[in-house]
């Protein structure tokens, strides 16, 4: 499976975020796109409205076995998806930026 480490990750990098609600609301990076992986299925198009069009996305969790799933399922369906190694705590843990909605500093659950 397609994988990245997060300091490999460019700051304007399309970053999809399938961790559940009270995950994300607790802290996520600035700019992700949120669809909890329970409902990803569903909300299918909501990704490929907002993924730039010949661009990466990069899938996170909190630590990387959701995420995994998630882009195991975006690789089937032809879209260029690689899996966030260690997810957000590694996010957390090499100093990027977890804010909530509101912009003030976040954490991860």
């Amino acid at each position: 499976m397609p994988t990245v480490a997060v300091d490999d990750i460019k700051d304007d990098a399309f970053l999809l975020d399938v961790r559940e609600d009270d995950e994300w609301r607790a802290g996520h990076a600035e700019g992700a796109l949120h669809i909890p992986i329970s409902e990803f299925v569903a909300r299918y198009g909501e990704l490929t409205e907002a993924a730039p069009q010949d661009g990466r996305v990069h899938v996170i969790c909190r630590s990387g076995g959701r995420s995994a799933q998630v882009t195991m399922y975006l690789v089937q369906q032809g879209i260029d998806a690689v899996n966030v190694d260690g997810g957000m705590q590694v996010w957390q843990a090499t100093g990027r930026p977890v804010v909530t909605d509101d912009g003030q500093p976040g954490h991860v659950l």
